[in-house]
């Protein structure tokens, strides 16, 4: 009867522990929503937008091309608090590196309003019309950030 009683005030316990982490974990997740909102509602969030293109033919000629036309068509956009461009680093080959890709894009806009402005101006759509034809994949990740 004790070793039962034992079982059921353990298996209580435990399962207090979860709801507790459960509570806990939602409680963190509904502070961070919070945080970003207000950060966003503040001006203080900005948008970090990272592409990171693999390619058809990925010859050295070839990444040179896709980086100065980041350079020609994406970089002084309004709103655009940094960009820059470039080849994939051969030197970082370590296990936990991801070498999927042959040239990264990277821009933080001052907000979400600046970046979408971006995605849908002439420059951008002119980037990706002349382009598009050697990319295999691409991977874009955007996140909000904080300054």
């Amino acid at each position: 009867m004790r070793s039962i009683l034992a079982c059921g005030l353990v298996l209580g316990l435990v399962l207090f522990a979860g709801l507790r982490n459960r509570a806990e974990q939602a409680r963190a997740e509904r502070n961070l929503a919070e945080e970003e909102k207000r950060a966003r509602d503040a001006g203080e969030a900005q948008i970090a937008h990272m592409v990171y293109f693999t390619l058809k033919d990925n010859s050295a000629e070839a990444k040179k091309k896709l980086v100065d036309a980041c350079k020609k068509y994406l970089s002084d956009h309004d709103g655009t608090v940094y960009f820059s461009a470039g080849v994939r680093g051969e030197d970082f080959n370590r296990e936990i590196n991801d070498r999927d890709f042959d040239v990264a894009l990277h821009l933080v806009f001052k907000d979400k309003a600046a970046h979408d402005k971006y995605q849908d101006h002439a420059r951008h759509k002119k980037f990706i019309e002349e382009n598009k034809d050697n990319w295999k994949k691409v991977r874009v990740f955007d996140a909000v950030v904080n300054k």
